[in-house]
């Protein structure tokens, strides 16, 4: 519906035989009551330089692509009744959380993995740390407010990281060395079939004279949505 708050929800996730990471219904759920204050998505490449005897530097070449960070910041479970109709207490919010991103899958041997959307974010992770700061109390000591900072790193199947070596897949992020003549739309074209989308990924670049690209650059194109 237009205009309606949209809450972030963070659902559990299971990886198919053929590497595809999805929702799995059987899997906890999060639903916020209240939207984080903001987040910070990080995204890290690494350079390495061989150093040579009698040379004052080196070129730095490109070395990895780092799995995707997403910070959510201040979180709050709130259980005063504030948001009419929603009485939760937050202890229930907590193991509610606990559930979806943190507590060990068994069957799996491993830590959960989630889908975490928030209007148009969509991230899929694994919780790297969890601190929650409890800030209200009831007289006998219960919390009635907690505030969570929450960091999931990007989690990719062996597929997808297998995958990364076909350069034709817009399903996969490529990181691009640009070539003297070279033009955005000219290489949306190349990598989407499409060089609509030019903008998006100026913006994802932190590009503003995107139309002057220096060759030499290394761009990022993530995978289409």
């Amino acid at each position: 519906m237009s205009g309606q708050k949209t809450l972030m929800k963070i659902s559990g996730c299971s990886v198919s035989k053929d590497g595809a990471v999805s929702v799995d219904s059987a899997r906890p759920v999060f639903q916020a009551m209240i939207n984080p204050a903001g987040y910070d998505h990080t995204f890290t490449i690494r350079y390495a330089k061989n150093k040579s005897l009698g040379q004052a530097g080196n070129e730095a070449k490109y070395s990895s692509t780092d799995p995707e960070k997403l910070e959510l910041k201040e979180l709050v479970l709130d259980g005063t009744g504030v948001i009419p109709g929603r009485v939760i207490p937050v202890k229930t919010q907590v193991e509610q959380l606990r559930n979806t991103v943190y507590t060990y899958v068994g069957t799996n041997h491993e830590a959960p993995i989630v889908q975490l959307v928030w209007g148009g974010l969509i991230f899929y992770g694994r919780v790297q740390g969890m601190v929650m700061k409890y800030t209200l109390f009831k007289p006998n000591g219960d919390p009635l407010r907690a505030k969570v900072s929450l960091t999931l790193t990007e989690f990719s199947t062996a597929e997808e990281i297998a995958k990364q070596a076909q350069p034709s897949s817009p399903d996969l992020t490529h990181l691009v060395v640009v070539r003297a003549g070279d033009t955005l739309p000219l290489l949306c074209e190349r990598i989407y079939k499409d060089p609509a989308y030019y903008l998006e990924v100026a913006r994802i670049n932190g590009l503003t004279a995107f139309r002057m690209l220096e060759p030499g650059a290394r761009l990022r194109f993530p995978p289409l949505g």
